[in-house]
């Protein structure tokens, strides 16, 4: 076994919900750059000419980071990770936190394991409740990582001045900005991601290929991490641009999509996706493996704390 043992009693909603939320927080200070990196060059060549379009600022993930690091100093790839942060702990805790006692909901009674639709349907209710309760927190994350390219230099100054400034100029409704887009990709995202790992994570175990232990659940997470930023990547790029445009600039998300189609074609939907998959594989086995091994230590405290002496 490697790893923490298994708890005998099943881990509580209350410790999926706390262990979701620190095991995703610990992934984004991992890999928190690639995440900027994805951001940069999915809105490059936005809101410019063609000509200036064509003159690529930043190349590559490595190049990005680099680049970042040479012009706006050392810090600019963490740009955004206090309000990444306090989406992860609110996000996080909801969509995967939520993701077993919400599939259980959908099981029809009296059978043994969950259904693929009841799997698809518990990654897509808790995907758009997520959104819900923590889109702010993701506009502010996306336009601290963007603002590098907004004319006349930093838009804001601090995470509490985004809130306000964004709340003052937008109005109230400029916090959810992008909700419909980001509802979409997080339904799409949430199934692929936590329902592929399900699914992989299970044909593992049944097949005797691996026990439920560090290898299978890396093997699990890198194989969603995959098939989520195929499905997901077009999704993520409209919402990145039509959460960090200008107001007024596109009249909706599918108004967004439709002009990145016209003006850069269909390659543009796939924009960072080197970046994006580097981001969504890394995450996801730092994410799965260590929710593993905090819902295994959390129950054992658990445990050892009612245990009588």
């Amino acid at each position: 076994m490697v790893g923490l043992k298994p708890s005998e009693l099943p881990p509580t909603t209350a410790v999926k919900f706390l262990g979701a939320g620190t095991a995703a927080c610990f992934a984004d200070l991992l890999t928190f750059p690639l995440d900027t990196a994805k951001v940069r060059l999915q809105i490059q060549g936005e809101s410019q000419p063609a000509q200036v379009a064509r003159s690529v600022q930043y190349r590559g993930v490595l190049g990005t980071i680099l680049t970042m690091v040479r012009t706006e100093g050392p810090r600019s790839p963490y740009n955004g990770l206090v309000a990444g942060l306090q989406r992860q702990m609110s996000f996080a805790s909801i969509r995967i936190g939520l993701y077993d006692s919400v599939k259980q909901f959908y099981t029809p009674k009296g059978s043994e394991h969950a259904g693929i639709g009841s799997r698809l349907l518990a990654g897509s209710t808790t995907g758009a409740l997520a959104v819900a309760v923590a889109q702010p927190t993701d506009v502010v994350k996306v336009r601290f990582q963007a603002q590098a390219r907004a004319v006349g230099g930093q838009r804001y100054q601090s995470t509490v001045d985004a809130y306000k400034t964004i709340a003052r100029e937008e109005g109230f409704r400029g916090l959810w900005k992008g909700t419909s887009p980001n509802i979409a990709r997080n339904a799409i995202v949430n199934c692929a991601e936590l329902v592929t790992y399900d699914l992989i994570k299970d044909a593992l175990l049944k097949a005797n290929l691996m026990t439920d232990d560090l290898p299978c659940h890396f093997t699990s997470a890198f194989g969603a991490g995959f098939c989520t930023t195929i499905i997901a990547s077009p999704v993520d790029v409209v919402k990145t641009r039509y959460m960090n445009s200008a107001l007024g600039q596109y009249s909706s998300a599918g108004h967004c999509a439709l002009t990145m189609l016209q003006k850069e074609g269909p390659r543009a939907f796939y924009k960072g996706f080197m970046p994006s998959f580097l981001r969504l594989g890394s995450w996801n086995v730092v994410m799965f493996v260590t929710y593993e091994q905090l819902k295994r230590a959390l129950m054992a405290a658990c445990t050892s704390r009612e245990a009588p002496f």
